[in-house]
């Protein structure tokens, strides 16, 4: 393990923002900068937390090409994270990037050669498999108390028609974007989608069908894993769908299955034989951080809390100083990501793959393997 600190650059200060006190408090970490176009919130958020006004960037583009920088965490819209993820890979830097990988096939797979060649880390920051839910159900599979698993089911239903989403959200085709619903589904399996069956259900307006050409108010999927006789069943809807936020997953043993909350903090279920359900409040997972980062599980911790994404995420379930310690971790001791490259770019791809066969009227599409 490397003693040598870090110094990273957060691009995007919309949730991004939230990773700053994070990274500040890593014992590993030399020091924080910012990349935001908005010269009030960089102003802001320098004078907040004291930031060096040399990390403090107007554009991406003059952050790669910089040697006091080693690493760089990507949190803007999702148009821009291929090419930023690109440009901070091929110019020798450890880079993070929020959901998703990148929007098409063509650029995942560029993604996970240039982390090859980079010899860099590379993780998407996938908050579903960092939630207090997500690291409770996954506990009950790891320690054997699910028994063996038989089917898992996510969703992602979510209302962007609300303000604060950006433009480009509007009419995006839901699976195009499905990794919430479907890395939960995977990583509890410890596997990978191999092929998937979609279906387009119920139709959008006109003017949201015409943004990407997607009529689908929701599409559900499902895959068939590597190595495993699971079907894994996800769904999504953005638009023109009435429902509270959910950001689910149902997994189902022989011993013991778990479901999701119906209604947001009313708590999840848990079965364990014949028609036994008992409803509990999955216990907080600070205790698997380390000290400096274990308060930011917390939801008051949260900066912005009517930021449209927390106002519907819930917080992200504590997941950010989990995402920061592996991210951290892996730089320091030299190794791949636990969402590294070629894992991301099949939950990414999962999605995109789903996505072309609602489009294809459910044809069974065969998701890439980006082993290189």
């Amino acid at each position: 393990m490397s003693d040598q600190k870090s110094t990273v650059v957060i691009v995007g200060m919309g949730f991004g923002k939230e990773f700053i006190p994070i990274y500040q408090s890593h014992p590993s970490i030399k020091a924080v900068g910012i990349c935001t176009r908005n010269q009030k919130t960089r102003d802001e958020l320098m004078a907040k937390f004291n930031l060096d006004p040399n990390l403090c960037f107007e554009h991406f583009d003059d952050i790669p090409g910089r040697a006091d920088v080693d690493a760089i965490h990507v949190v803007t819209p999702v148009p821009e994270h291929a090419r930023m993820t690109l440009a901070s890979l091929n110019a020798g830097k450890h880079t993070a990037c929020t959901i998703p990988m990148a929007m098409t096939v063509d650029d995942c797979k560029a993604i996970v050669e240039a982390k090859k060649r980079s010899g860099k880390v590379y993780m998407m920051m996938e908050t579903a498999l960092y939630t207090r839910e997500f690291l409770y159900g996954l506990h009950l599979a790891e320690s054997g108390q699910l028994g063996r698993i038989q089917f898992v089911r996510g969703s992602h239903i979510q209302d962007m028609s609300m303000d604060g989403w950006g433009e480009y959200w509007k009419g995006y085709p839901p699976m195009l974007n499905g990794t919430h619903a479907i890395s939960p589904l995977l990583r509890i399996n410890n596997t990978k989608a191999e092929t998937v069956v979609c279906h387009g259900s119920g139709r959008l307006s006109d003017d949201l069908t015409s943004r990407y050409g997607s009529p689908f108010a929701v599409e559900t999927a499902t895959f068939t894993l590597k190595d495993s006789d699971v079907i894994a069943e996800a769904t999504r809807s953005l638009f023109d769908i009435v429902r509270q936020y959910r950001e689910s997953y149902d997994v189902y043993g022989t011993k013991m299955s778990f479901e999701w909350e119906q209604l947001q903090d009313e708590e999840h279920i848990i079965f364990d034989g014949g028609e036994n359900a008992r409803r509990i409040n999955v216990p907080d997972t600070d205790a698997m951080l380390i000290e400096e980062l274990a308060h930011f599980t917390k939801r008051e911790k949260i900066d912005d809390p009517n930021h449209v994404s927390f106002l519907q995420g819930a917080g992200h379930g504590g997941s950010h100083p989990h995402l920061v310690q592996e991210f951290v971790a892996a730089i320091v001791e030299g190794r791949d990501s636990a969402v590294d490259a070629e894992l991301a770019a099949n939950y990414t791809c999962a999605g995109i793959c789903a996505h072309e066969s609602a489009m294809n009227g459910g044809k069974r599409i065969t998701i890439p393997d980006f082993k290189v």
